[in-house]
């Protein structure tokens, strides 16, 4: 009986490719663990947010986990499997590229996401918590899972700045859609792309959705690398059902 976390084997037959291990050509060295049980034992910490050590023994041994889980994360395997099931959803025209809503949330390091209308994540990335919402918005776009960008980008007052406003148009194409701050006298938008603000809360309930991976409401990883490989399992995760 599969368990909650572990993937079921439509899942794992889109992402097997990409984490199947390279043999070596003469043979030596000791034999692989199962990847796909690797993968679930990864996947259970992600989920449970319990320590590595307390993984059970249904799983490889929780040093391989670690191990592998950190081979994958230095060597951009996870990346790679968020750009193929991004791109997979697209073809199916499941993923919306006419509106997409940002947001950021703090749980130890600052997560910058940026959503569909449908809530799937199109970009996430990992900040420090001081810099301001609207200064992240580049680097967190040059994290997309698909090299096609938005065209019109909706967050909420902290993303209102006439220099984002200029930088994205310019730059990307993208529209920037944010109600004004309270000290701007002069309004820059009217009120009809401003309606497009009342479908914000697709951008929270990808947050919700991240939130049931224990493992990323608190940051246990001390490495910055490993919590952001986890916060890409959470997005795996959320992607996989939708195909």
């Amino acid at each position: 009986m599969r368990g909650r976390w572990e993937l079921s084997d439509a899942q794992w037959e889109l992402i097997e490719p990409l984490l199947r291990p390279k043999r070596r050509t003469d043979g030596r060295g000791r034999p692989w663990q199962d990847t796909r049980a690797v993968l679930n034992g990864i996947l259970w910490v992600l989920g449970t947010g319990a320590q590595w050590r307390e993984l059970p023994n249904k799983y490889p041994p929780y040093q391989t986990c670690h191990r592998r889980f950190q081979q994958w994360v230095r060597e951009g395997k996870l990346e790679g499997i968020l750009r193929v099931l991004a791109e997979e959803l697209h073809a199916r025209g499941k993923l919306n590229l006419e509106e997409a809503f940002i947001d950021a949330s703090f749980t130890g390091a600052k997560i910058n996401v940026i959503t569909d209308d449908h809530s799937l994540p199109l970009a996430v990335s990992i900040a420090s918590a001081s810099p301001h919402e609207s200064q992240l918005v580049e680097g967190v776009l040059g994290h997309s899972f698909l090299d096609t960008l938005p065209a019109r980008l909706i967050g909420d007052k902290a993303y209102d700045s006439d220099r984002l406003d200029r930088d994205l148009a310019e730059r990307y194409g993208i529209e920037m859609i944010a109600p004004h701050r309270g000290q701007r006298r002069e309004p820059t938008q009217d009120g009809r792309p401003l309606r497009r603000y009342r479908r914000r809360w697709r951008v929270e309930r990808l947050f919700a959705w991240l939130h049931h991976f224990r493992r990323l409401v608190i940051r246990w990883e001390y490495h910055v690398e490993n919590f952001f490989g986890m916060l890409r399992l959470g997005c795996m995760q959320i992607l996989l059902r939708y195909l």
